[in-house]
């Protein structure tokens, strides 16, 4: 039985003879892998102000440090997928993810520190079990598969772990649509995120890779969805409103 994403890929591999210049194709690829790089670090920097308001009053208050826990995973098993130990050709999934792990272990110390001890000790556990958990994935690619095989175990668990974080949001727009209401979704927040998707996705298809562009495509229409929620529920906010929201 042929993997997923063997046979495309191979094809890419052998469709033209080396020139000695990147060719429009290749462009096409680096650059919107280059430019899901760049939206993934606008959203990697966006938690910036709850840990700044963290650090001012010296207490993690009502935030959880669950998230942080969730994404930390989330980049390193698609750090791992990215690397040449299982995958050939798409190191943008390693630079985007090695600079994401980065940020939420920065995140995690800082909660840390500033948590009540039950919260740490919580936390501290976790990221234990989070560590653990990364250490017997890679172990047992390493040990029980081959390259190909390795290739599909490791892009199996990282389409459901990026898939698990672009459901994420669906409680928020669930609370949009209750509460008729876009304030607890941020729309710098979800217009990023459909960015970040898109470009991936664009990325997966240039690269002929199922595990690339599945999980990005579901976070492409996640974010289309948001983003028309947003426009539908903000337009009839302003209609509803029948005074200025400024009076001199």
């Amino acid at each position: 039985m042929e993997k997923a994403g063997a046979p495309l890929r191979e094809k890419k591999m052998t469709s033209a003879p080396w020139t000695g210049e990147p060719s429009f194709y290749d462009i096409c690829s680096s650059a919107t892998g280059f430019a899901g790089n760049l939206f993934s670090l606008v959203l990697f920097l966006s938690p910036i102000p709850t840990f700044r308001r963290i650090a001012r009053n010296r207490s993690t208050e009502h935030f959880s440090g669950l998230p942080y826990l969730f994404s930390l995973l989330n980049c390193c098993i698609c750090l791992w997928y990215g690397l040449p130990f299982v995958s050939h050709g798409v190191v943008l999934i390693a630079t985007v993810n090695f600079v994401g792990a980065t940020f939420q272990l920065i995140y995690i110390t800082i909660f840390i520190i500033f948590a009540d001890n039950i919260k740490r000790l919580k936390i501290c556990g976790l990221l234990i079990g989070v560590f653990s958990l990364i250490g017997l994935i890679v172990y047992v690619s390493l040990v029980m598969f081959e390259h190909q095989a390795r290739q599909t175990f490791i892009g199996y668990l990282s389409v459901a772990s990026l898939i698990s974080m672009f459901a994420s949001p669906l409680f928020i727009m669930n609370l949009v649509i209750r509460t008729r209401s876009v304030e607890f979704m941020p729309f710098h927040l979800s217009f990023g995120t459909f960015l970040m998707s898109i470009s991936f996705f664009a990325y997966g298809l240039l690269m002929h890779d199922f595990f690339i562009y599945l999980p990005n495509g579901i976070g492409s229409l996640l974010g289309v969805t948001q983003l028309w929620l947003y426009a539908h529920f903000s337009r009839r906010s302003r209609e509803g409103c029948g005074l200025p929201l400024l009076v001199f």
